[in-house]
């Protein structure tokens, strides 16, 4: 193979090198789900901000009931009170979930736990110890504490903790703009007639749908003739309102692949071009300041091999996530065999102890892709791959929409 083609190894590090994440922003907190912290964060208040009740009960002092045997019940604390009560010793006060417990109290017992006899509280729970049912102020973070640390991803429970400490913004690494510009005069949208010449495009819907589930939201999209003039004023206008530009189409060397000289155009630095795999040998990376552009294969296998190999960890690390493929070794179920002198990728399906192919191993098919959960990587120093033999493989990102 030519010596321009570049090993997988080299192409990976050529963009871990080169992608450099978004500057953080401020955003709302109810907003920044999936969003990774470009900072500390640091708790407004004890949590619980004072010692609280965590059942609907009955407040007492846990040494007062062990010495008189029954206490008096006097008044009650709702939740939400903003009253400051104390408890005498030979008193017990009704309390519910979240209320704050009266200064003097140090347990709370269960209500289905009690007898109320003329207007006393005889309590009947062996098993009762001083403290029980009784949160401490503070005892899961106190104010001032580190509450969450710098890289983390805002899952729910990460949202819903920072607000129970009393924040309403954070500073957090954006997700990614994303323009799609797709090129090829063949291609037509779904639904519409074929001519004779033409196919149905499905790239950009395969890597709107890729980029959704990995949560992009901004995405534009851009039609493109196969002329040199054309595409090199989307890519600027592309360039001009977003992060990152993904093309399909054009990146080869024939007479109407325009991508790489539109590109140049443009004042995009070529970082690589070209890979020893299959599929996809033709891809393209490139940069400008802090915007990367990849110009993808056309064959729809490919697109999605080379988005999911190369373009999901950029756009992971412009967001400040590790956002990888998850990689295990595990065993093959049938033999396989590649050429020399490259890494090539086959679609598989992994059950959860071994990996098949699920074959049609054409770039322009995706129909095997459809069915598949990982991909498999053959190693490019290796031609064959024995039955039960150990091979990486590379889990799919799985749908839960």
């Amino acid at each position: 193979m030519p010596l321009e083609f570049i090993s997988v190894t080299e192409a990976r590090e050529l963009i871990r090198k080169h992608v450099i994440p978004l500057i953080p922003a401020k955003v709302a907190l109810i907003d920044a789900v999936g969003l990774v912290l470009s900072e500390d964060i640091y708790s407004k208040t004890d949590v619980p901000p004072f010692n609280q009740s965590s059942m609907d009960g009955y407040a007492v002092n846990f040494d007062s009931w062990i010495y008189l045997g029954k206490l008096k019940i006097e008044g009650e604390v709702p939740a939400g009170t903003s009253e400051n009560k104390s408890l005498e010793v030979q008193n017990a006060v009704r309390i519910f979930t979240g209320a704050p417990v009266p200064d003097g109290a140090d347990t709370v017992v269960m209500q289905e736990k009690v007898t109320l006899s003329a207007g006393s509280l005889i309590i009947e729970d062996e098993n009762l110890v001083k403290g029980m049912n009784f949160r401490v102020k503070g005892s899961e973070i106190t104010a001032g504490a580190l509450a969450l640390e710098k890289d983390t991803v805002m899952s729910p429970a990460a949202i819903g903790y920072l607000a129970g400490v009393g924040i309403k913004d954070i500073n957090v690494y954006p997700a990614p703009s994303v323009s799609i510009i797709l090129t090829g005069d063949e291609l037509q949208n779904p639904g519409e007639t074929l001519e004779h010449g033409q196919v149905y495009e499905s790239n950009s819907f395969a890597l709107n749908a890729a980029l959704k589930q990995t949560g992009i939201s901004k995405i534009q999209f851009f039609r493109s003739q196969d002329n040199l003039e054309t595409l090199t004023g989307i890519i600027a206008e592309a360039l001009y309102k977003s992060d990152v530009v993904l093309l399909t189409g054009g990146v080869s060397v024939g007479d109407y692949d325009f991508v790489v000289r539109a590109a140049t155009a443009n004042g995009i630095e070529q970082v690589f071009h070209k890979i020893r795999q299959k599929p996809g040998k033709p891809l393209y990376f490139g940069k400008k300041g802090r915007q990367i552009i990849f110009g993808l294969p056309g064959n729809p296998a490919s697109v999605l091999n080379c988005f999911y190999e190369y373009v999901l960890p950029a756009l992971g690390q412009m967001s400040g996530r590790k956002t990888l493929l998850k990689s295990l070794n595990v065993l093959l179920k049938t033999a396989l065999k590649k050429p020399a002198g490259l890494t090539q990728f086959l679609k598989g399906y992994y059950d959860g102890n071994s990996v098949i192919d699920l074959k049609a191993p054409e770039s322009f098919r995706l129909s095997s892709f459809a069915k598949a959960n990982c991909i498999i990587k053959m190693e490019e120093g290796k031609t064959e791959f024995a039955e039960n033999e150990l091979i990486e493989i590379h889990l799919l990102p799985e749908y839960y929409g």
